[in-house]
């Protein structure tokens, strides 16, 4: 734990000093979010926030991470790093969407090279594919997410507040101080974050949270329980962007959109404001119930098999119920 603290403390010093360095250089190089029809903002915003989140993670496992299971460590940040250099070209010059996806894949087929996947199927080949599909829905699902002050950071920290509680517990020390470094990085990105945002992470952080959020959930061990119950875990602690991104995908192929190129207001977050919440309060309503599903996650990791499926049908039943509530309420986000 004490390693733990560390590496959380040294992740939040060098996030709350690279942030700002961060924004005199997009600034300086004109990398701004500018306003348009589909956002929220009204002032040209710098981006490049993600370059200080992502030193800030590195800096910290250098000085103070774990050196066991180091084939697998180094996997995961050359990974991650490989998705944010995507993220920043995408932040700088603009991607396709094809472009940011295939790199997406390539960056999560780097975790079964390194000896990282699931262990949900006999068949190896089905664990891999699972691995890559799960890699790139969250991935995505963070990016997507990054749409309101403070709501991606946010949830990224939740989540891996959520994972460094699990892996203490359960003695995932290559886990832990992943999460440790996370949670520090995106706690102090959000002192300039948090609305009225004075900078943006960019595909250069959600991209780069989501892919580490993703590998955490894969990495991540119970030996005192079934994989057949805590395969649900990691699901239920990243369950707000995977419902985030549901909802998206639904609401948009329903009125027959890409829901992979289309922009929109048709966010959990756009929503609760056309119902008439501030978007500080639609953040802090997504980061509250984040927090709400990640408890339950400890619970799951003690649960037998009958509990473990009858809450997962509750939470399955509660997720449609709450894309057929929005759908119904505030079906655009207007």
């Amino acid at each position: 734990m004490e390693q733990f603290l560390l590496i959380f403390i040294v992740a939040l010093v060098f996030s709350v000093v690279g942030t700002p360095l961060a924004r005199r250089l997009a600034l300086a190089n004109g990398v701004v979010d500018s306003p348009n029809a589909r956002k929220v903002h009204k002032e040209p915003v710098p981006l490049l926030g993600g370059a200080a989140i992502y030193l800030a993670f590195v800096v910290a496992l250098l000085l103070f991470g774990t050196r066991q299971e180091i084939r697998q460590l180094v996997g995961i940040v050359v990974g991650a790093t490989f998705i944010s250099v995507v993220g920043v070209i995408d932040d700088v010059r603009g991607l396709r969407p094809s472009l940011k996806l295939l790199a997406q894949i390539a960056a999560a087929c780097v975790l079964p090279l390194c000896g990282l996947s699931v262990k949900l199927f006999p068949i190896e080949a089905l664990n891999i594919l699972l691995t890559i599909v799960w890699t790139v829905g969250v991935t995505n699902a963070l990016n997507l997410l990054d749409n309101m002050d403070g709501l991606s950071g946010g949830i990224a920290a939740i989540g891996a507040a959520h994972f460094l509680l699990l892996a203490a517990i359960n003695g995932q020390f290559l886990v832990g101080a992943l999460s440790a470094a996370l949670l520090g990085a995106c706690i102090g990105f959000l002192r300039y974050n948090f609305n009225p945002a004075s900078i943006f992470m960019g595909d250069t952080g959600a991209l780069f949270i989501g892919f580490i959020l993703a590998a955490l959930g894969i990495k991540l061990r119970f030996f005192g329980n079934t994989y057949v119950v805590t395969w649900m875990v990691p699901v239920v602690v990243l369950l707000l962007p995977v419902f985030d991104t549901s909802l998206v995908f639904i609401s948009r192929l329903r009125r027959g959109l890409n829901p992979l190129t289309t922009p929109g207001k048709d966010h959990v977050s756009h929503r609760l404001v056309a119902l008439g919440f501030t978007r500080r309060e639609a953040v802090l309503i997504c980061w509250l119930a984040a927090s709400a599903v990640g408890m339950l996650s400890v619970f799951l990791t003690q649960a037998g098999f009958v509990e473990a499926y009858t809450l997962g049908a509750i939470l399955i039943a509660g997720f449609g119920y709450g894309i057929w509530w929005f759908e119904r309420h505030a079906p655009s986000g207007k």
